[in-house]
């Protein structure tokens, strides 16, 4: 290895300057735009109404694919594009939420899996990352890390966005780098986190052009759009209404007829029956119709709103001249999903902890949605018109689970133009082809660590020929005990009811070359070759780390938290402590607890707060105001407040509350030790608390109770103290399905 020759004097020494990484000739920039639980006829140029005319207008320049498959779940999806293998084989078979002990199933990339950007950084590429994260376990992006499965330890360079599976789109919980961050700007500031994300981006990329104009780049810009909550400006949510107003029945046959004028699916593709649970339009009343099309509106105009902001980047890409050599990905992680519930929410912060909202509520609340003390999501209905034509939804391994939209436009690369592709390709074949179309190969390890291998196959022949080979390996699909397998066109598929035997799922077979739809089931008629499929699926399970199957929902997330939080009940906050994750913060739910803060009021008062741990839609807040202590209980936007029965003194002073497990549940304020106001209520943090964090002496986000946020404390605060008895009850079940709303 070249170095420097060191001598005594300048005279006999020679200075040694080690090359810059090169990147190979030619290689593009690749921005990858990735949207989450849109459904496969959302965008425009799949047959949706939704206008999406810059994700239509880069379709028109490249090529739109009906054939790509993902994982049916987001931190599984995420993890097989940026690796380039199955999302088991990398230890993310599931959500990065929970760890359960075995190899496919650590919620955590393994470094025997390098990332894309991983691979590319040492061949000269600039990374960035902006948006979500969700491919590292929760419980590990507190404020101490581990940070090496963090964006910056996988690769990245710069990072700005937010690591959960979700977030409240105007009070986020942001990070930049490593570091959490507040937003910069709030609802009644006009802040949205589209538009903030892609401010970031161009950000990014001015800089980039600054300072290394020759350098190739990554961007990965990960949506939270159109995850629930489904939030966006009321004008464009509105303007849809009239849109929808004829109900998903009718949606679907006009999204699958322009969809057949299109060639996006066969002439002779068939409608599948509705979803199981699923009831026609017109058999609901005219209050939930309403109710309905606007929970519609708002994912459309959440997705109609990024696309107006992704024509701002663009345009900057135009602008600064790099447009025509950007290879520029746009994908969905997974189909629409099945979390709103058949009804929908308006806040599913209320129903998961047992404050349910019926529909003279949420028709009250019409006006409410898509605001910042929502929490909406659609219902089974329009997530199956969403899914058109195919069957079923998010999570399951029939096509409504897994098919999805993807565009590739490069116009120096991709002579297509508005062209159609319909090969079967897989997440895990997206960072092989980018390595190919950049002229770069795998490497054998990262970071000193050997590599496992590749396995994705590459489609970049079909960019520029429709009649490319078409993929050669089988490929499988698992996720909460749902199963199947493609190869050379046929695909074996099981739907697996929760908690039951495996041995009893039902195995349907499909030729998905002549069914687009999966509609005629040919298990009955050609059981061998059924079988042969199963027994591949098998074998691929096998060697992809998918084995053993687990089905539970609620178990392995009540094991994950008691795993993390082991036997500790006592959470000591100081003053100067930064935002805490709610993964990390303390498991007050289903329990009883105490919090006491101390503190000293001045001698002409104090108010603010004390601690806060969630936003306007569910949570808890400890704070002063108007001389007096409060307590405020947040339940799906239910508040229950206690205030003290007496001022609070200047000095020194310990100001708690006391939450005493049981029913009613009894909340008790305490000055100094002593009882100062109580309040019963039969609600209470069943299944969660928040998907929002916890602060000390402020609420930085929306506020938890009616005060502006973040209202901060203008005494003297030292530290606040959580201790929690044993008594917590869980039902696992109904923390499960919490949970699966946040994915």
């Amino acid at each position: 290895m070249t170095t420097a020759k060191i001598g005594r004097t300048l005279a006999d020494s020679t200075p040694y300057w080690p090359d810059a990484p090169r990147p190979p000739k030619g290689a593009p920039n690749i921005l990858v735009v990735l949207f989450d639980d849109v459904g496969f006829s959302d965008f425009g140029c799949y047959g949706s109404p939704i206008a999406t005319p810059t994700i239509d207008g880069l379709a028109a320049q490249g090529v739109r694919y009906t054939g790509f498959h993902t994982t049916a779940m987001c931190s599984t999806t995420r993890a097989a594009l940026l690796t380039g293998r199955n999302h088991h084989s990398v230890g993310v078979g599931c959500l990065a939420n929970f760890d359960s002990g075995y190899p496919g199933y650590r919620g955590k990339i393994s470094k025997e899996a390098g990332t894309l950007p991983e691979m590319l950084r040492p061949h000269g590429y600039r990374t960035y990352m902006v948006g979500k994260w969700h491919v590292t376990s929760l419980t590990e992006t507190g404020p101490t890390g581990p940070f090496d499965g963090w964006p910056l330890g996988r690769g990245f360079d710069r990072f700005y966005g937010f690591m959960d599976a979700e977030t409240d789109q105007y009070s986020p919980e942001l990070v930049r780098d490593n570091t959490p961050i507040d937003a910069p700007a709030g609802y009644a500031d006009g802040y949205h986190l589209t538009e903030d994300l892609v401010d970031e981006s161009i950000r990014f990329l001015a800089d980039h052009q600054a300072n290394a104009p020759d350098a190739p780049w990554l961007l990965w810009l990960a949506f939270g759009a159109c995850h629930a909550p489904h939030q966006a400006p009321q004008d464009i949510i509105k303007s849809y209404d009239p849109v929808f107003a004829h109900g998903w029945d009718a949606e679907r046959e006009a999204r699958m007829a322009r969809q057949k004028a299109m060639g996006v699916v066969p002439a002779d593709t068939q409608m599948p029956a509705r979803n199981d649970g699923v009831r026609a339009w017109d058999e609901h009343g005219e209050d939930e119709r309403r109710v309905f099309t606007r929970l519609q509106s708002a994912f459309a105009g959440m997705l109609d709103h990024t696309d107006r902001h992704l024509a701002r980047l663009v345009a900057f890409l135009e602008e600064t001249g790099v447009k025509d050599d950007t290879l520029i990905f746009v994908l969905s992680d997974n189909g629409a999903s099945q979390e709103g519930g058949p009804l929908g929410f308006i806040n599913a912060m209320g129903p998961y902890n047992m404050k349910f909202e019926p529909m003279d509520e949420k028709l009250a609340r019409i006006d409410d949605i898509g605001g910042p003390d929502t929490h909406s999501n659609f219902p089974h209905g329009w997530a199956m018109a969403s899914n058109t034509p195919l069957r079923r939804y998010k999570q399951n391994t029939h096509g409504g689970g897994i098919r999805d939209p993807l565009i590739v436009s490069w116009p120096n690369g991709v002579k297509a133009r508005g062209e159609l592709r319909h090969q079967f390709c897989h997440a895990s074949d997206f960072a092989p082809t980018v390595l190919e179309l950049v002229g770069v190969e795998p490497p054998a390890s990262v970071n000193g660590v050997a590599q496992k291998p590749i396995e994705g196959q590459s489609f970049a022949a079909s960019l520029n020929d429709p009649a490319a080979p078409r993929r050669t390996r089988p490929q499988y699909f698992e996720m909460f005990g749902h199963r199947g397998l493609w190869k050379d066109g046929w695909k074996a598929v099981a739907f697996h009811p929760p908690s039951s035997s495996f041995e009893d799922d039902k195995w349907e077979l499909f030729h998905l070359d002549a069914d687009f739809s999966e509609t005629n089931d040919l298990a009955g008629a050609e059981p061998e070759r059924l079988k042969a499929l199963v027994d591949e699926w098998w074998k691929q399970a096998e060697a992809c780390q998918v084995l053993p199957l687990d089905d539970r929902f609620g178990p392995r997330f009540a094991e994950n938290a008691q795993r993390f939080h082991g036997p500790r009940k006592r959470f000591v906050f100081h003053a100067g402590m930064g935002h805490l994750p709610t993964d990390m913060a303390p498991d007050v739910r289903s329990r009883t607890y105490r919090i006491e803060a101390d503190a000293t009021i001045p001698p002409d008062g104090a108010e603010g707060v004390l601690i806060a741990h969630g936003d306007a839609t569910c949570g808890y807040s400890l704070f002063l105001k108007g001389g007096r202590l409060h307590h405020v209980l947040n339940v799906g936007g239910k508040l229950i407040e206690v205030v003290s029965d007496r001022p609070v003194p200047p000095g020194p002073r310990k100001l708690g509350v006391i939450c005493r497990q049981g029913q009613p549940r009894r909340f008790t304020l305490t000055i100094d030790g002593e009882a100062a106001g109580e309040v019963e209520t039969p609600y209470g943090f069943a299944t969660l608390i928040s998907w929002s964090g916890l602060d000390i002496g402020r609420d930085r986000g929306s506020p938890v109770a009616d005060y502006p946020a973040p209202f901060s404390f203008t005494g003297t605060l030292r530290k606040v103290t959580v201790t929690m008895d044993e008594d917590q009850t869980l039902d696992g079940e109904a923390v499960g399905a919490a949970e699966m709303a946040r994915q």
